[in-house]
């Protein structure tokens, strides 16, 4: 038995240890705001946050995960922070399909946690890893810049 925080609520997991935090959160928890993408880390459809840091939810291991505090896509507007850059994305109209979405908006909101006035390198070394097959990414930068703002 495995225990985490999601989104507040303790979960005990009773799952192998190798079992990706992905599949917990969306078929365990039943959250299914996190995206399954490539499966490899390599596209940020699954990112969540781990004690506050942005992790690859498809790569990081229920074992890796124990004892830890998970925020998901389904959570993260009930910061400030999060609040800001989900109103942002409203505002500028930043998805086109919105698959990969929840991703982009958890890597931004843990850059603003940590870096409040990012600059455009900040931006890209935070953002790099995540991809969105409908080239939004103009649009995300400037919510990401508005979010800061704000």
């Amino acid at each position: 038995m495995t225990t985490l925080i999601i989104n507040d609520v303790h979960h005990d997991v009773d799952a192998p240890g190798d079992m990706p935090l992905l599949w917990v959160i969306r078929d365990l928890a039943g959250l299914t705001g996190t995206k399954f993408g490539c499966g490899a880390g390599l596209c940020g459809a699954c990112t969540v946050h781990l004690n506050g840091v942005a992790v690859r939810s498809c790569q990081t291991s229920l074992d890796d995960a124990a004892d830890s505090t998970v925020i998901t896509i389904e959570h993260v507007g009930t910061t400030d922070i999060g609040a800001q850059v989900q109103a942002a994305w409203q505002d500028i109209d930043v998805p086109q399909c919105g698959y990969c979405q929840p991703g982009q908006i958890m890597s931004a909101v843990a850059l603003l946690s940590n870096s409040p006035t990012p600059d455009d390198a900040a931006i890209d070394a935070a953002m790099a890893g995540n991809l969105c097959r409908c080239g939004t990414y103009a649009r995300i930068r400037a919510a990401i810049v508005a979010a800061a703002q704000a």
